[in-house]
This record gives C-alpha cells, sequence and structure tokens, in this order.
C-alpha cells in the first residue's frame, strides 16, 4: 500500500514548499514537487540521536533492557526515530552487562547501538563522570566488549591523552566502531594525533574540555577544523550560549555539525531528585546538576525541542534537519539506510507544525501512536 504526505518537505537539498513523501513497504519511494498540495505542515526527517542517557524516567545507564525500552520508547514520540544507548563510565563488568542486555535490542531495532561515554577520560574534563570509575583506555577490555556486542557497540568516547589512547582509536576504527574524542585535558597536537588515527566524532563540543586559548587552541578547535570530524553540540541554550551554536555551525558546516539530547532520565518529568552514574543528581528548572558541585548533569532535552532552539538561534530550517538527523547518520555509518527525506531510504519522518511541535511520527512506514 502506498501512502503520500503532502507538505513543506524538508529534503537534503532545500525545501519543497508543496511537497510530497510517497511511501511503500516501509522505505521511501518518492519525494518531489506535488502542486496541488497546500502549504502545510512540516515534513522533516526522523530524527537521529547520536547521545542520549535516558528519558521519560528511564535510563541506559544501568544496562536495564526494559529501561532501555521504555527511554526509546519516550524519545520516539518526540521524532527520535534512531538513537544510541549511551552509558555513563561505569565497571567493566557493568559495560559488560550492558552491552549482553542491549544487543538483542540492537538487533530488534530498538536501538541503534551502544555509545560508551568513557571510563577512558580525563579527570580534570570529568564532568558529570564518576571520577571513582575513570582509566586509561584498555585494547582487551574494548575487543571483549566489540566481541560480545556483535555489532552493537557503535562508538566510544575517550580522551585522547591518556596512555593507551591511540591504540584504542586504532582498534575501534578498524572494527568499524566510530572513536570519538571528549571530556578531555589534550592539547590541540594531541587531539589531532587521535583524528589522524581514526576518531571522527567530537563529543558535546566544548562542554568537557579545555577552553579554546589564542596560544593553545585546545581540543575544540582541532575538532571544529578537522574536515572528517563530526562535532556534538547540544543546543539546550544551558551547555552552549546560542552564539556559540551558530559559531560552531558556520564555521564546520551543518554537515559536521550534530544536535544532540544528552538527555538523562528527567527529560519529559518534573523537577527533583535523580541519579546518573552513581551520582545524585538535582533537576531544577529543567537543569540537571550533580548535587555534590553543580556541574552539568546531562540534559533535560528532547530533538525536536533542540530543532526549535538551533531554528531560534538563527540556523536555518533545512540546515536545523541536517543537523539533527542527516549529520549524525552519516556520523555514524547509517546514512545509506536512514536520517534523510530521500528515494530508498527507510521512510522515518515527523510532521511538525508552524511552532515546530511534533504532530506525527512514523518509523519504517508506520505512524506511531502518539497518545
Amino acid at each position: 500500500m502506498t501512502q503520500r504526505v503532502t507538505g513543506k518537505v524538508v529534503t537534503p537539498t532545500g525545501v519543497l514548499r508543496q511537497g510530497c513523501v510517497e511511501i511503500g513497504d516501509g522505505r521511501i519511494r518518492a519525494v518531489a514537487e506535488y502542486p496541488t498540495a497546500r502549504d502545510g505542515h512540516w515534513i522533516v526527517p526522523g530524527f537521529v540521536d547520536m547521545h542520549t542517557h535516558g528519558g521519560g524516567g528511564h535510563t541506559f545507564t544501568t544496562g536495564d533492557p526494559e529501561a532501555a525500552r521504555g527511554a526509546a520508547a519516550f524519545h520516539l514520540r518526540h521524532g527520535t526515530t534512531t538513537l544510541l544507548a549511551s552509558l555513563v563510565s561505569s565497571p567493566f563488568a557493568l559495560m559488560r552487562e550492558a552491552t549482553t542486555a542491549f544487543a538483542p535490542l540492537v538487533r530488534e531495532g530498538v536501538l541503534a547501538g551502544i555509545h560508551f561515554e568513557g571510563p577512558y577520560l580525563s579527570t580534570v574534563r570529568c564532568g558529570a563522570q564518576n571520577p571513582e570509575f575513570l582509566r586509561d583506555p584498555s585494547t582487551e577490555e574494548l575487543t571483549e566488549l566489540i566481541r560480545l556486542g556483535e555489532g552493537a557497540v557503535r562508538m566510544v568516547t575517550l580522551a585522547p591523552e591518556r596512555d593507551g589512547a591511540l591504540d584504542a582509536v586504532k582498534l575501534l576504527t578498524g572494527e568499524r566502531v566510530v572513536a570519538a574524542i571528549g571530556h578531555t585535558d589534550a592539547s590541540y597536537d594531541q587531539t589531532r594525533a587521535a583524528i589522524a588515527a581514526g576518531a571522527s566524532v567530537g563529543t558535546h563540543l566544548f562542554n568537557g574540555m579545555r577552553p579554546v586559548h589564542h596560544r593553545e587552541p585546545g581540543p575544540a578547535v582541532a575538532l571544529l577544523s578537522a574536515p572528517n570530524v563530526v562535532c556534538e553540540l547540544v543546543a539546550d541554550g544551558v551547555h552552549l550560549h546560542d552564539g556559540m551554536l551558530t559559531f560552531a555551525t558556520s564555521v564546520a558546516g551543518p554537515e559536521r555539525t550534530a544536535l544532540i539530547t544528552d538527555a538523562m532520565a528527567a527529560a519529559g518529568m518534573t523537577d527533583g531528585e535523580y541519579e546518573l552514574g552513581g551520582q545524585s543528581v538535582t533537576v531544577a528548572d529543567g537543569v540537571a546538576r550533580l548535587t555534590r558541585d553543580g556541574a552539568i548533569a546531562g540534559s533535560t532535552l528532547t530533538m525536536d525541542a533542540a530543532l526549535r532552539q538551533a531554528v531560534a538561534a538563527g540556523i536555518a530550517m533545512s540546515d536545523a534537519c541536517r543537523m539533527v538527523a542527516t549529520t549524525p547518520a552519516r556520523a555514524l555509518g547509517l546514512g545509506d539506510r536512514l536520517g534523510a527525506l530521500q528515494a530508498g531510504l527507510r521512510a522515518d519522518l515527523v510532521v511538525l507544525d508552524d511552532d515546530l511541535t511534533v504532530l506525527r511520527v512514523m518509523r519504517g512506514g508506520e505512524w506511531l501512536d502518539l497518545d
């Protein structure tokens, strides 16, 4: 059965003000001008969140598969049709347990993969990562996790200045796992060395990093200036000033900047007390911070809200849609399957009103019941 969805269609090359997406057998069959269509709702690609720790009161960080299902379902209602389950720094035993628990969800399609944010991170730039669990990269641990996951491990964030980091980057990229740079006090040159070794993502750029200095550019400048690196940006107005959001986008372009949520369990929930990686988190006015020292502890963001923030900051709608879908899909090696309104790709799309509020969500050609 063929379906047609009409409206303002955001394609990889621009906006069709009177457009149509034709869908059949779970895939996009065609995207074209549709002159008889009224100038209706926005039709945009399903969002791809490459960095999220949970939401809707559920967390990925404990390795609980039912909690993972709950978090994925919450974000799906906000238009995220593809996401990674991001863990935080933890003991190796928990990393193994989470890999075993989440691998079936990856095979089922609930998750697009597992992201280990740590534990191979800087103690100086640990942010809300639990310093108790931080350690040097271990190729033995990574090899075991990759084998255990049988393709489920999709990305690992590490600090390139730690002993063994470059060997870990080479191992990951050789196994087709994305090596990301984050929570790092690395110099510009150390960061460039990791990029040369194969690192291709900058984890929440500027946050958890040595700041930019005119005599030591540091990791942020190295990542922004590398043509093969995609830089994550948390567009919640808390992690980044809107001026920095638009600056980074103007430097790297929407094809190298990806909006992420970095959300934790409190996304979509009320203010109160939560937990992240064994540490107490207090959420007040929607901002999550460690109770002990006030460090930002993830976010309460959803991808539809990130899109609205980016557009309100002055980023063009077509560029913002690349940043929430096409660019992260490509960064994860999924761009040949999803991430754009383009013939042959999986039929993932979101219908938005003119305020960019989610009205309908389709995943794999099936409409989601949002009630």
